[in-house]
Parts: structure tokens; sequence; C-alpha cells
């Protein structure tokens, strides 16, 4: 345990971030997997379904819960995958 008032300040911090990124994490994985599972089942709602997921993943790397650049990379496979279950 840290001795300095500020260090126990900012672990106290640290805790309260990594709770609320933890929540926006879980979040988002639910959010890519019903995308991922509509796309599967070849839903009729893959178009709405596929905008949530791509919503999500660009609020997340808003936030800084993911880099911007891997929300790029999971909303570009997101879209192949539906443009696949289309066809």
């Amino acid at each position: 345990m840290a001795n300095i008032k500020s260090s126990k300040k900012d672990i106290i911090t640290s805790a309260k971030k990594a709770e609320r990124n933890k929540a926006a994490t879980s979040a988002l994985k639910t959010a890519v997997r019903k995308t991922e599972k509509a796309i599967a089942a070849k839903d009729p709602a893959i178009k709405e379904a596929v905008t949530a997921g791509q919503s999500a993943l660009d609020i997340a790397a808003k936030k800084g819960i993911i880099h911007p650049n891997a929300a790029a990379r999971k909303k570009s496979r997101l879209t192949k995958k539906a443009n696949a279950a289309a066809k």
C-alpha cells in the first residue's frame, strides 16, 4: 500500500476508472456479439445490427476504451461478414 497521500488518491481514482472501463468494455463486446449473431443467423435486420455494432465501436473509440485503429479494424471485419452473408 502506498504511503504518500496523492498515491493513495491515485489508487482510488484508478480503481474507479478500471471499473467504469470494465463495464463499457463488456457492453461493447455484447453489442459486437449480438451483431455477429445476427449476421450468422442471416437475420433480415442485418443492416440495423451492423449499424448498431459499428456505433458501439465508434463510441468506445471516442471514449478511449479501445484504440481508434482497433475500432476501425473491427468495423471493417463486421462489414465484410455482413456483405458475405447478404450474398
